[in-house]
């Protein structure tokens, strides 16, 4: 029984260059290839977390760097994995141009997203816990991939979205240098009211909320004579904690904005319509029921 297992472990697969590669040389790479990705993957996770506490690291910076350590590790087993049971290189240079053709015709969006994975984590212009923009979607930054980046929504729904979206679309990353950003509100009142008040009431509102920052100066514009309303905008800086947080706010805004007026008697503007009617002889109306 020996001498068969030995038989099928020195089966020759290949000879390339002179040297032969046996089946049981090819289970030996195969077993040190895998084992060595399972230690990797949990040293490079330990090591990158003991650095980042000591180096006071961001956590995107330490998810890029373990990404990148991880990839390259990988690559490091694999030769040493074919190195250690004297397997050559030339063994695998047949398959060159067969996955050359294979990554031209059927793997362009994967290796494009796979390299614009290793842009993102280098140039940053997103990082693990932004608030950005996606094709009208927002959501918060939770894990930038090698192929994709995942996004959790305000609903608690995650978006797998390609890397090479972020390089290729516009995209709006409300926190990039900081939360701070600046909102607005816009009301519209009835013709003839008092503008400055509404512009002094619009300014009390935006003062009274703790939400606002302060510090910042806040401004209201008085925007255009619309079809039906005198239309404004009141503008303030916010800071953004949560997805949620702005409409938050500008929520509670806009129901302060309702008491104030209610108060002082000014109107907020909905859809109407005057009818003036000019004719040059006078209009006959007859109003007769008819019989049933």
């Amino acid at each position: 029984m020996w001498e068969e297992i030995y038989k099928v472990w020195s089966y020759q697969v290949w000879v390339i260059d002179g040297q032969v590669v046996s089946l049981g040389k090819v289970v030996v790479s195969i077993f040190i290839f895998i084992v060595g990705i399972f230690m990797a993957s949990l040293v490079v996770r330990l090591l990158a977390r003991r650095l980042a506490r000591l180096a006071h690291l961001k956590e995107s910076t330490a998810s890029a760097f373990e990404k990148v350590l991880r990839y390259g590790i990988i690559v490091l087993i694999a030769l040493f994995a074919l190195r250690i049971v004297n397997i050559p290189l030339g063994a695998f240079a047949f398959l060159g141009g067969a996955i050359a053709i294979g990554v031209g015709f059927g793997a362009q969006n994967l290796i494009n997203n796979f390299i614009s994975g290793f842009i993102l984590m280098t140039e940053r212009p997103i990082r693990i816990g932004d608030l950005v923009e996606v094709d009208k979607v927002v959501g918060r930054v939770e894990e930038i991939g090698g192929r994709c980046t995942k996004v959790r929504t305000g609903e608690n729904i995650h978006i797998l979205v390609p890397n090479s979206k972020f390089l290729e679309k516009n995209i709006t990353n409300w926190t990039l240098s900081d939360q701070q950003i600046r909102s607005k509100v816009t009301v519209g009142v009835i013709y003839g009211s008092p503008v400055r008040q509404v512009e002094e009431l619009l300014l009390g509102a935006v003062r009274e909320n703790p939400k606002v920052i302060q510090e910042r100066e806040s401004l209201v514009v008085f925007n255009d004579f619309g079809d039906n309303s005198l239309v404004f905008e009141v503008y303030f800086w916010i800071i953004v904690p949560t997805i949620l947080a702005r409409r938050r706010i500008e929520s509670n805004l806009r129901f302060r904005i309702d008491e104030l007026f209610r108060e002082a008697g000014i109107v907020i503007a909905f859809p109407q319509r005057d009818v003036h009617l000019f004719a040059s002889k006078p209009i006959k109306v007859d109003l007769s029921s008819q019989p049933e």
